[in-house]
């Protein structure tokens, strides 16, 4: 046996008896104002607010005491006098009525109860989109503060994204698709954006890329489609133009599709290149900030792009092109993506640029990963160590002074141990 049987009722247009005037009572006008009911007080005496409301024409008022009748015509009714005998009295008037009556002085009185409620929209505001939304009530055998902390913590996993969002019975008018940009970071779930995850758990369709997140596609639901476009060197087995196509085709189909990226959607991510696509086909489209590798993957490995008295500034190259136009000195930081391969030629490049082959560098592979690993060295000498190492992709180049503060450099790990607690980066 269960003490409540669980509904949702629809008030909207229907008389809601609400005696009483206090902050209880204000509480649960503007919920039944929210839902659309008529509003109907009872009280001698009502909190500013209530009288606001009054005033405005929203909600109706009878001065006054409860009285025998006022219950008539009500679909449903509150009482919320602080009065228990009053409070009584108005639980058993309805329930002669066999009208629903919740009391707030004695829930064992009322005939109902009003749960911890939490909503959430599923579809953010768009052009014309029309916003579905997930309701979530809690009862906890009349404990109303287990239900609210029950209730919060729903909540933040519908939020979040870890709670599942996704519809799943289909719109009933045909709707148009949207695209989500969504940088997922360096790879660690951790590191996702909660409006990430939740376009996630919402989507249709997820495009992904090899270095993105790809753990937290276990836990899409097996209808959702994921079609996997990773790249890597040397090797593109679905082109750029192909993958934007796959972006509008399935938008225009009507679904949700997230493009989930390692790092940045616009941090020689091609983001731009999508969005323009998807754009000159009217389809509405998202952008999503992500952790890029850039900066995140050399934190994990403890050096710090910028760092007072060492360097004010720092570049972002792909490892490819533009070397000899980065600012020359060690006191500026280059950052090279994608530049496992031509390591020694960068090298090259950035000591014809001007820079001394004394340089500090720093390859970091697999950042945030299972096989995370930092070799140093100077561009004397950094192509011939990552060599000997069998340093493989993916991995970030840092070229400067700050990688001296990494632990992997020659008597810093020592340095670091005695001079300060450990700093794990997450």
């Amino acid at each position: 046996m269960h003490e409540t049987y669980p509904l949702g009722l629809r008030v909207a247009g229907r008389l809601v008896i609400v005696v009483g005037g206090g902050p209880v009572a204000l509480r649960r006008v503007r919920g039944l104002l929210a839902a659309g009911a008529r509003v109907r007080v009872v009280a001698p005496d009502v909190v500013p607010e209530l009288a606001a409301l009054v005033a405005a024409g929203v909600v109706e008022r009878a001065t006054r005491g409860y009285c025998d009748g006022d219950l008539d015509d009500a679909w449903l009714v509150h009482t919320a006098t602080g009065d228990p005998v009053v409070d009584a009295r108005v639980a058993a008037d309805a329930e002669q009525l066999r009208t629903f009556c919740i009391t707030a002085s004695s829930a064992g009185l009322g005939s109902a109860w009003v749960p911890a409620v939490a909503r959430t929209r599923v579809d953010d505001d768009g052009p014309a989109r029309t916003a579905g939304e997930v309701t979530v009530a809690v009862t906890a055998h009349r404990d109303p503060r287990r239900a609210q902390r029950v209730r919060d913590a729903v909540a933040a996993g519908l939020d979040d994204g870890t709670l599942p969002l996704r519809r799943v019975r289909p719109d009933v008018e045909p709707r148009a698709g949207r695209v989500a940009l969504v940088g997922g970071g360096p790879g660690s779930a951790g590191l996702l954006t909660t409006r990430g995850r939740r376009l996630l758990a919402t989507a249709d369709v997820v495009v992904v890329d090899r270095l993105a997140p790809r753990s937290l596609l276990a836990r899409l639901g097996s209808d959702v489609e994921v079609i996997d476009v990773g790249k890597s060197a040397g090797h593109h087995p679905v082109p750029q133009e192909r993958i934007s196509e796959l972006l509008v085709e399935h938008a225009l189909a009507g679904r949700d599709v997230v493009r989930l990226k390692g790092g940045d959607p616009y941090v020689f991510g091609r983001g731009g290149e999508e969005l323009e696509a998807c754009r000159a086909h009217g389809i509405e489209v998202e952008v999503v900030p992500g952790v890029t590798s850039a900066v995140s993957v050399p934190a994990a490995a403890g050096i710090p792009v910028t760092h007072r008295g060492v360097a004010h500034g720092f570049s972002v190259l792909t490892g490819h092109d533009g070397i000899g136009e980065v600012p020359g000195g060690t006191d500026h930081t280059v950052v090279l993506l994608m530049g496992v391969t031509r390591l020694a030629d960068t090298a090259r490049a950035l000591v014809a640029a001007g820079r001394p082959t004394t340089t500090p560098v720093a390859v970091v592979e697999d950042g945030f990963g299972p096989r995370q690993r930092t070799t140093v060295g100077t561009l004397a000498d950094i192509a011939a160590r990552a060599a000997a190492v069998g340093v493989r992709a993916p991995a970030v180049t840092v070229v400067g002074d700050v990688v001296r503060l990494s632990p992997a450099w020659p008597g810093q790990d020592d340095a670091h141990r005695a001079a300060a607690p450990a700093v794990r980066t997450s």
